[in-house]
């Protein structure tokens, strides 16, 4: 990509100040945009220039990044008055990165598509210190040519460009799945915390051992390996993997209720995996099989 691409930059905070730091890298420029001059003055001393208006950053940038707070605010900042359609020349590409409905990036995709302009879903996964260490990973919906075009300025702040979809909105549903996975997960630790403080154990010690093996087996990551949720056929590689998977999983997970009742903890969601988890691995138990 030519490097007299320039970039723009609206929504200077947790994430998007750090992301925008790293595209201030950029051969090509980069303009932002914040209600905090603080925030802008940061990215500024990176290499930055400000924008006085977000009218004023379409006007001097043909890829535009947005990451506010929700809905309501990538609208006005898009399709608001002032906003960025109000100057945009037609071919710039906006990426929301916000985590906002998929159906108001498809509505907002529509307008600005009216004006020759493209609007991308572009959430990102990693938080702020994937942010600050310009790891973070951008899940993109969208035309794929116009994806192309990201890649070599976001490789500035995004050690992964995923093209999660042709259609605009396939960045959000992969970002709302993957959110799914992340604060299940989280309610599940408290539930073994639980369990654990009530069996006399350091949880600090058991999050310690928890970090450790997941950093080495992938964690819940490491079960996303095939193309399908469907069941898995007898002689497809993946059965004979998680076969034994299924039948270590409900052992333990029947040991730890077990030790829930003894202690008199709930646990609610070991209950919905023990009775959930061969149909979830495609290995469903059925009647007569031989364990």
């Amino acid at each position: 990509m030519s490097d007299t691409i320039r970039l723009g930059y609206v929504g200077l905070g947790n994430i998007g100040g750090p992301m925008a730091g790293s595209l201030a890298a950029w051969s090509g420029g980069l303009s932002v945009f914040d209600l905090d001059p603080d925030a802008v003055a940061k990215i500024v001393d990176k290499g930055a220039n400000p924008a006085d208006s977000l009218a004023d950053l379409a006007t001097s940038a043909d890829i535009i990044g947005i990451c506010v707070l929700d809905d309501a605010q990538v609208r006005t900042v898009v399709a608001g008055d002032g906003g960025l359609l109000s100057t945009a020349k037609p071919g710039t590409i906006i990426t929301v990165h916000s985590t906002i409905s998929p159906q108001t990036a498809v509505e907002l995709a529509a307008t600005c598509a009216e004006r020759g302009v493209v609007l991308l879903d572009a959430p990102i996964s990693g938080g702020a210190m994937a942010a600050e260490q310009g790891r973070l990973a951008i899940m993109v919906g969208g035309a794929r040519d116009s994806y192309q075009k990201l890649k070599e300025p976001y490789a500035l702040a995004a050690e992964m460009l995923i093209h999660a979809g042709p259609e605009v909105g396939a960045g959000t549903r992969m970002k709302l799945a993957r959110n799914l996975l992340h604060f299940v997960a989280f309610t599940a630790t408290a539930e073994a915390s639980r369990l654990a403080e009530a069996a006399g154990i350091d949880i600090t010690k058991l999050g310690k051992v928890v970090r450790h093996t997941d950093s080495i087996t992938g964690g819940a990551g490491a079960i996303m390996l095939r193309d399908t949720t469907a069941e898995i056929p007898d002689g497809d590689f993946w059965r004979d993997i998680f076969l034994p998977v299924r039948t270590l999983g409900e052992k333990d997970l029947g040991l730890a209720l077990s030790l829930g009742d003894q202690l008199d903890v709930d646990l609610p969601l070991a209950q919905i995996a023990l009775r959930d988890l061969a149909t979830a691995l495609g290995v469903p138990h059925h009647e007569g099989e031989q364990s």
